[in-house]
């Protein structure tokens, strides 16, 4: 039997060593008054809808009430951050109360796992219908419709004074009646939590995920503010209209310097047989502007005619859900495919970029000598696949000849 304990209150956490022969008592409070268990034998995992690096998604039943929800185990020996940061993240996301932002019911630790217990969102995210159903982009009045609640959020969130941190296209879920909501705060940062901030409101971690994060969160100079969170606003625009980020199929040191040396990324006027206003233009070209204090405000954004055009959540049921099979059945579908292989081998590959990253950091290196010594290493694995390809190993030496003797 798993050991738990809650996040909802650190002084009313078990002791590592409390026994386990029966289950936990605790229970966090919805807003709503629904009392959620604070154990992991009161949830019954029924299907895998999502995985990661570092976390897995699960639809689940909850045992005392009855009510289906979506869990994410998160592996805490893969998280970076310390539990009590953890901890805060938690209560940060407790703390929100808009029918934009994903809730939390209850959170606590249970083994090696931080499990987060919220609703289930049975669209998933926008990231995988892209992945599934759109992989060409989706329409202007979708993408419209579904970033104005995302951007309803984000206007929320920095009110309170916080930064999402990773805003994109797979933290923007959707449940099955087409309702959106923001979710995944696990990198959400407040400016009064850490002493590293350098200025008021700003902040100076590298978080979130390279294609999507603003110039002046790759560079690390002068700290950060609410102002990042609106380019990675942009770049999702651009991924729900072009079916993925700009530089996606880079590795994540390549777009760190695309980000800070090119241009930024814009949106042409067709994409395929696909039009976009010049209103969707505007947004897009506004939200990437490498100075970050001249990009617009949340608040300010939603009063942008490209977001008078919206409609409401049955738009998206009738259009964006449309004939999709439910999420544990898709992921299973792209799992057996060749985009699930093509998956695993860019988490490798990413997760070394990044590794590579962090060492060179470390050991005091520029951007530039990152950026040799990156060439250098792909370069490097590239000869070495050459050289594989050209001495061919036995076993498929004998298949090829088993197979010319049988024709």
């Amino acid at each position: 039997m798993r050991q738990s304990k809650s996040l909802g209150s650190l002084a009313t956490w078990p002791s590592r060593s409390r026994s386990n022969n029966s289950r936990s008592n605790l229970a966090d409070v919805s807003e709503a008054g629904q009392a959620w268990p604070t154990s992991a034998d009161d949830y019954e995992l029924l299907d895998e809808c999502g995985k990661g690096v570092s976390a897995e998604v699960y639809r689940a039943r909850c045992f005392t009430n009855g009510r289906i929800v979506g869990i994410k185990a998160l592996n805490l020996e893969w998280l970076a951050t310390p539990l009590d940061e953890v901890m805060h993240e938690a209560q940060l996301m407790k703390a929100y109360k808009h029918d934009a932002i994903l809730p939390l019911y209850c959170s606590f630790v249970t083994g090696q796992e931080l499990w987060m217990v919220m609703p289930y969102m049975e669209g998933g995210s926008v990231a995988h219908i892209l992945r599934y159903k759109y992989p060409e982009g989706l329409s202007e009045v979708v993408i419209a419709t579904i970033m104005r609640k995302v951007l309803e959020a984000l206007a929320y969130v920095h009110k309170q004074g916080d930064i999402h941190r990773d805003v994109k296209a797979g933290n923007v879920l959707v449940d099955g009646e087409g309702n959106v909501k923001l979710g995944d705060f696990g990198v959400a940062a407040t400016p009064e939590r850490e002493a590293d901030w350098r200025g008021p409101k700003t902040r100076n971690t590298f978080v979130g995920t390279p294609c999507w994060m603003a110039p002046e969160v790759l560079e690390q100079v002068s700290g950060y503010g609410t102002s990042a969170d609106i380019w990675s606003f942009g770049i999702t625009i651009l991924e729900m209209a072009h079916g993925h980020a700009p530089f996606s199929k880079l590795p994540p040191m390549k777009v760190l310097l695309m980000t800070l040396q090119g241009p930024p990324p814009q949106l042409e006027a067709s994409c395929g047989s696909r039009h976009f206003s010049r209103g969707m233009r505007e947004v897009v070209a506004r939200c990437l502007n490498k100075d970050p204090k001249k990009r617009p405000t949340a608040k300010e954004l939603l009063e942008h005619k490209f977001f008078k055009q919206a409609k409401d959540a049955e738009c998206l049921k009738r259009t964006l859900l449309a004939d999709l099979p439910p999420l544990p059945q898709r992921c299973n579908e792209i799992r057996a495919g060749k985009a699930a292989t093509m998956a695993r081998e860019n988490e490798r590959a990413s997760l070394a970029s990044h590794i590579s990253y962090v060492t060179d950091v470390a050991h005091g290196k520029t951007p530039l000598e990152i950026n040799f010594l990156s060439a250098r290493r792909s370069s490097r694995r590239r000869q070495s696949g050459a050289l594989a390809a050209s001495f061919p190993s036995s076993r498929s030496s004998s298949s090829s000849s088993s197979s010319s003797s049988s024709s």
